[in-house]
This record gives structure tokens, C-alpha cells and sequence, in this order.
């Protein structure tokens, strides 16, 4: 079910892979384990998301595919022209996407209330105050 009110949008840095999500997200956070950290190049993730009823992908997204905390696969999709990492999940396959906060047209869209993996966290990092802190992966 989608709720046409309310509208996501985004995408990678020079806009040949795009997404718009028609509903709310199920949740909102930041991610510290070391895959997500590595892979936005930072000391965490911003995600947000999104059940696959509400999702729209315009473009031809490059995946790149490991292994998950939980041992099923983690599949992260970037812009094959510039780069860009924009969203998680297989496109026509997941029930759900996650949406990377940074690729979001407008950010103050992100409102985050958890923070996972952060027995991980660099020292270097803060955890904003007012989240759910989980030290690993939430059930």
C-alpha cells in the first residue's frame, strides 16, 4: 500500500539513476558497521526504508553484492556513470529498499530515530543524541 501524499525523491550525483518512493519509511537511521562505512567512505550510513510497493527506479543501476551481518546478502546499487551509491535491495526481487539518506533531492526529509551496529562506531564518530542506540543488527 502506498500513500500518494507523501514523495521522496532522489538520486546519484550526476542524476542518470533516480528513485521515488510514494509513502512513508518504516524507519530511519544511521549505520556503523564496517560494510556500510567502507562502502559511503565515511564512519556511517544515513538509510531510510522503504517497503518495494512504493518504489520507483528510473535508470540502470551496478550492484555490488557481500555478505550480511545476518549472512544473506547485502546488495548495494550505485550509478554506473558517476558513482553515486543511492539505495540497497534487488530491484523486481526485495520486498523492501534502503534508501541512502545522502541521495535524497531534499535532506531534511531525514529524520533519523535509531543507530545500528554502533559497537562498531569509530571513535571519531558522535551518535546524535535521542536515538534507539543497537549495538548490532535489531530483531
Amino acid at each position: 500500500m502506498t500513500d500518494s501524499n507523501h514523495l521522496y525523491t532522489g538520486g546519484c550525483l550526476c542524476g542518470a539513476l533516480r528513485y521515488e518512493a510514494r509513502c512513508e519509511p518504516r524507519y530511519m537511521g544511521y549505520c556503523y558497521c564496517a560494510d556500510c562505512r567502507k562502502a559511503s567512505g565515511s564512519g556511517f550510513i544515513p538509510f531510510m526504508g522503504f517497503p518495494s510497493a512504493g518504489m520507483h527506479f528510473i535508470g540502470e543501476p551496478r550492484t555490488f553484492t557481500s555478505k550480511s551481518a545476518r549472512g544473506g546478502n547485502a546488495d548495494r546499487n550505485f550509478c554506473a556513470i558517476c558513482g553515486g551509491l543511492v539505495f540497497g535491495g534487488v530491484v523486481g526481487v526485495s520486498d523492501e529498499f534502503t534508501i541512502y539518506a545522502g541521495s535524497l533531492d531534499d535532506p531534511s526529509a531525514f529524520r533519523p530515530t535509531i543507530a545500528i551496529f554502533a559497537r562498531d562506531r569509530p571513535a571519531w564518530v558522535t551518535i546524535p543524541a535521542g536515538l534507539t542506540v543497537f549495538e548490532t543488527m535489531p530483531s
